[in-house]
């Protein structure tokens, strides 16, 4: 639950609960406590794949650029956003001042993302709420918040769902524990039969984070994600995926299935 964390949070209580059950999607075979072993097994199979992608330290900033980096990256890409972030922080010199931006001033400075108004305006009304909720565009209470409480709170902010919240407290340097779910990660989860075919990001995480490896760090949950979104770029592609060569074929429902069609094929 949420109270208040130096006059910075509003006096809404809040709660956080994530899905606990055994949920059996699809066709797949898993079980709860399998999970983990298999999560374990399929970082491995993508680390001797693509290699390791361990974010360095220097790339961790403070929350608050991390989350006005997710609010402006909608379908745009992450070096763009980065490079956005950087320069309106340099050409305006506070979050403040970009929060008190004409919009259209802020529009023409987010020229460089796929969609500048949208994100002009979320950007605005995100970084406002702060200031008016915190006195400032800060974050340091999060710290003080346990991971889940402290999504919540994000969660209540204009513009920012689950893979935002879960990014500030991952990507940032709070380093927790939180499954980042993007668009290739939710896809590549849902085809191996994790999670249902139809779950969105915020069902996704919550299935995925109980059943994680225990013995994963920070920074092994924050590689999985990396390690998951390269196999989607790359090989679990949105059409015509590339299961013939896919690294985790052997544990992933619609490889296997993909298997049987061409055996199929090939007999007939």
């Amino acid at each position: 639950m949420i109270s208040d964390y130096r006059g910075c949070l509003s006096a809404t209580t809040l709660s956080y609960a994530g899905s606990q059950g055994i949920l059996r999607p699809m066709q797949a075979t898993f079980d709860f406590d399998s999970r983990p072993a298999l999560l374990d097994r399929i970082q491995r199979q993508l680390i001797a794949q693509f290699g390791r992608i361990v974010r360095p330290a220097n790339k961790r900033r403070d929350p608050v650029w991390t989350l006005v980096q997710g609010v402006i990256g909608a379908r745009t890409k992450t070096a763009v956003s980065n490079a956005s972030t950087d320069r309106l922080l340099a050409d305006l010199g506070s979050w403040e001042a970009v929060a008190g931006q004409p919009l259209e001033a802020l529009t023409d400075s987010l020229a460089n993302q796929t969609f500048p108004d949208l994100s002009a305006s979320r950007l605005q009304d995100c970084l406002t709420e702060i200031i008016r909720q915190c006195g400032a565009a800060d974050l340091p209470h999060l710290m003080e918040m346990e991971t889940a409480e402290a999504m919540a709170w994000l969660e209540t902010l204009p513009g920012v769902a689950r893979k935002i919240s879960a990014g500030v407290m991952t990507n940032s340097m709070l380093e927790r524990k939180a499954l980042v779910i993007d668009t290739h990660h939710r896809r590549v989860v849902q085809r191996i039969g994790l999670v249902p075919a139809k779950a969105d990001t915020a069902r996704v995480y919550d299935i995925l984070m109980p059943v994680l490896p225990p013995d994963w760090t920070a920074a092994d949950v924050d590689e999985h994600h990396l390690l998951v979104k390269r196999l989607g770029q790359i090989h679990c592609r949105p059409s015509r995926p590339d299961c013939a060569t896919c690294p985790v074929r052997g544990d992933c429902q619609t490889g296997q299935d993909a298997g049987v069609r061409h055996h199929e094929s090939a007999a007939s």
